[in-house]
């Protein structure tokens, strides 16, 4: 089968077309024809060699496909040969077939293109697990997300503005922020120009928010502490700006905060299972009812893979970066 390999690995590593074997599903997987591969920076991370897959994953990029089933392992029967799926991954979506546990399987919701539900499984299941299983979020309740203009910043927004939830987003152009207004953000925070705690407590009547979705880290872990509510909570998805800070922790132990920081890639099946159940039972009906849209900046043919990963370098992206076969 086709594939991309990564030469070099480290900072200036090369992805360039090759060939490999390709996979036979055992007892619990199904193997997909990929019609699409979602590009995410943990690929990229990976091809440094900073973020290595786990030991039972395929070493090859890719955490999220689409395409339609080839085959099923022993005791798969939910799906049949030709059923259009997108599916989370640990790895091995850059290649014209993957492997996946059923338990991370999900139809392509009705009125969604094949390629296009490639943008879906990992923004959602990160966004939901985060939001709702660590979080605790709560009818009512206020979101601030930062990159709002990520692939997890735009399935943020969209998934609280279907809620009926108030939703802040920060980003880093004029352009950026109208695209998160656009999806339903109550208020985009140019983080270049504006202060973000002055800006969602000035909206709140100086309560603060309720939950902060953060993958920044860095300074502003203590401006999250300041930009949270009483009780507010707190999650670390990612820490680009550096996972050292020099942190005063007198607001959260005043303001009662929660401060959590998850990771997908090594859950079990298990884990993710539950969390592709709640998205089957509260995501994807929304998404058929055209309330929340994959939401794509560009796609690149999978041969392009290298170019598809300069784009999401340059940080220019609104959404998500799609490989297409």
């Amino acid at each position: 089968m086709r594939v991309i390999e990564v030469r070099d690995p480290g900072p200036h590593y090369r992805l360039e077309p090759g060939d490999a074997p390709a996979p036979r599903p055992q007892a619990g997987e199904i193997l997909i024809r990929t019609a699409a591969a979602g590009v995410n920076r943990a690929d990229l991370l990976q091809a440094k060699g900073k973020y290595p897959p786990p030991p039972d994953a395929s070493p090859i990029l890719g955490l999220e496909v689409s395409g339609e089933v080839a085959a099923a392992g022993p005791g798969v029967d939910h799906v049949a040969a030709g059923d259009a799926v997108c599916a989370l991954l640990a790895g091995g979506g850059y290649a014209e077939y993957a492997l996946a546990a059923q338990e991370c399987v999900l139809p392509v919701p009705n009125g969604v293109p094949v390629a296009d539900a490639a943008a879906l499984p990992e923004v959602f299941f990160t966004v939901w697990t985060n939001l709702f299983d660590t979080a605790r979020l709560a009818p009512g309740e206020t979101v601030l997300v930062h990159g709002g203009s990520s692939g997890i910043g735009t399935a943020t927004i969209q998934l609280c503005a279907a809620l009926g939830l108030q939703v802040f987003a920060t980003a880093g152009s004029a352009d950026k922020c109208a695209a998160c207004q656009k999806l339903g953000a109550a208020r985009a925070i140019n983080y270049h120009s504006e202060d973000y705690v002055q800006v969602v407590r000035e909206a709140t009547a100086g309560k603060g928010v309720d939950v902060i979705l953060d993958m920044v880290g860095g300074d502003y872990i203590a401006r999250n502490f300041e930009a949270a509510a009483m009780k507010g909570r707190i999650v670390n998805i990612a820490f680009q700006a550096g996972t050292t800070a020099t942190i005063d922790f007198a607001p959260m132990l005043g303001k009662r905060l929660t401060f959590a920081a998850t990771t997908l890639r090594p859950r079990s099946n298990t884990e993710k299972g539950a969390i592709r159940d709640a998205l089957l039972k509260n995501v994807w009906p929304l998404i058929v009812a055209g309330r929340i849209k994959p939401v794509i900046d560009r796609t690149f043919p999978l041969a392009e893979a290298q170019a598809a990963h300069e784009r999401m370098a340059s940080g220019a992206h609104i959404g998500k970066i799609v490989l297409t076969l």
